[in-house]
């Protein structure tokens, strides 16, 4: 059971954890209906109609390593502003309701338009992207230390179940399109996108009125935030310089996370290079879904019990192994095992890497420093897509793409085991 606590002054409940993790339920919608199934199917198929795969594969990533700079360049400036004017929400909504708009504006982009479908798409992980920061950066409103790592893996949990579900019927409505009235494959995908967008705007609700942060000690207006941010973000800087443990693991999820993220976005794309049948490759992506739910709770108790930095390192053994045996595999029930054996742990490499980051920042600067932990993650996700796509045009071959991801998550796992925890946390708590 979670027992809702916090870092802060804030009496939380245990309403205020579920108001917090149902973000990740409906954003997550985007992320697998969207990001990691029916976007880069259909910009494949459908809006790089004609075009050689290694070139859509190039354009895919080159789209999503964009996306990820813009949110580079943002992030750590954002989120100081946001800890100066204590307005996390608010910036959680502008950021959602982009991501919302775009994917919706996904179903008027027509065949062949894959430039326009590249400006939604962009524009979408922005909003994405952007909300993420915000949502992460409340964690610590909703739960104590000891806490984080439960908390942190129930929120990916819901995310799972709740992207999932909304996948699932997605799914039924391409592979049975006259069951939803719809007169085609190619109309079931674009409603897909259409429902995405209601359910992800339905479901932050929850988060603006369940989730309280502190008041500001002051009114601060958007310019002053502003000049304060820029002035935060040089002294944050400083302060990560200062942070030796915090400094080393920001490294290490840099590289690893860079594996991760171009896993998830890609697996669609490299399984229809190999020619899969892309109704395969959808059924495995909801097989991830559905296995991620319990193993991203069962990865919250590992951390209990063993330690984040252990469980991330379990995590990325796996990572290692599964990218190995993709990159040689040939048949589709390899991809199905694949799916599922990521399942497990996904969700808890990123929950886990979550609360171990939330234990190494000094309190009450949450958005600044996990503003610096997203531009980190998303600026990994600028060299992984369009690595693996610059690596399959030179080489002529995607499996040799695949591969380039290795060393990613083996150079992340060792900078990892030089993170020791216990100094990062009393570092951390000096700079208060």
């Amino acid at each position: 059971m979670i027992t809702p606590m916090h870092l802060t002054d804030i009496a939380p409940t245990r309403r205020a954890v579920y108001a917090w993790a149902f973000y990740d339920w409906a954003n997550s919608a985007f992320a697998t209906t969207v990001m990691a199934g029916f976007f880069p199917l259909f910009f494949k198929q459908y809006w790089n109609s004609g075009v050689a795969d290694t070139i859509s594969t190039f354009r895919l990533g080159l789209a999503n390593s964009v996306a990820s700079l813009i949110v580079v360049l943002m992030a750590p400036l954002l989120g100081a502003i946001a800890d100066h004017m204590d307005k996390r929400k608010g910036f959680l909504l502008v950021f959602s309701m982009l991501g919302v708009v775009m994917t919706g504006a996904l179903y008027f982009v027509a065949e062949g338009q894959w430039q326009f479908a590249v400006v939604c798409y962009v524009l979408a992980v922005l909003g994405f992207s952007g909300g993420n920061l915000f949502y992460d950066a409340l964690l610590t409103f909703v739960a104590r230390p000891k806490d984080l790592d439960r908390v942190s893996a129930f929120g990916f949990a819901l995310g799972y179940l709740g992207g999932g579900l909304l996948f699932a019927v997605n799914v039924m409505m391409v592979l049975n399109p006259d069951w939803f009235g719809l007169p085609d494959k190619g109309m079931a995908v674009r409603v897909s996108f259409l429902s995405v967008a209601v359910w992800w705007a339905l479901f932050t609700l929850p988060i603006l009125f369940g989730v309280h942060e502190s008041a500001a000690a002051e009114p601060v207006r958007v310019r002053i935030a502003l000049r304060r941010g820029f002035g935060q973000l040089r002294q944050t800087l400083r302060e990560i310089g200062k942070l030796p443990h915090t400094f080393l693991f920001l490294a290490a999820y840099w590289l690893y996370i860079d594996g991760v993220d171009t896993i998830v976005r890609m697996a669609v794309d490299y399984g229809l290079s190999l020619n899969f049948p892309s109704n395969s490759l959808i059924t495995a992506l909801l097989i991830t879904q559905f296995v991620g739910f319990p193993a991203a709770i069962g990865f919250g108790r590992i951390g209990d019990r063993i330690g984040a930095r252990n469980g991330i390192l379990l995590a990325l053994s796996v990572y290692v192994f599964v990218t190995a045996w993709g990159a040689f595999m040939s048949d589709v029930w390899e991809f199905y095992v694949l799916a599922a054996v990521i399942g497990l742990v996904q969700g808890g490499v990123q929950s886990l890497s979550r609360s171990m980051f939330a234990r190494l920042i000094p309190a009450g600067r949450s958005a600044e420093f996990f503003g610096f932990y997203n531009m980190l993650g998303k600026f990994a996700a600028v060299l992984g897509p369009i690595l693996m796509g610059w690596v399959g045009v030179l080489s002529g071959s995607p499996r040799i793409g695949i591969l380039s991801v290795l060393i990613l998550f083996l150079l992340g796992a060792f900078l990892l085991t030089r993170v020791d925890i216990q100094r990062g946390m009393r570092d951390a708590a000096a700079r208060v």
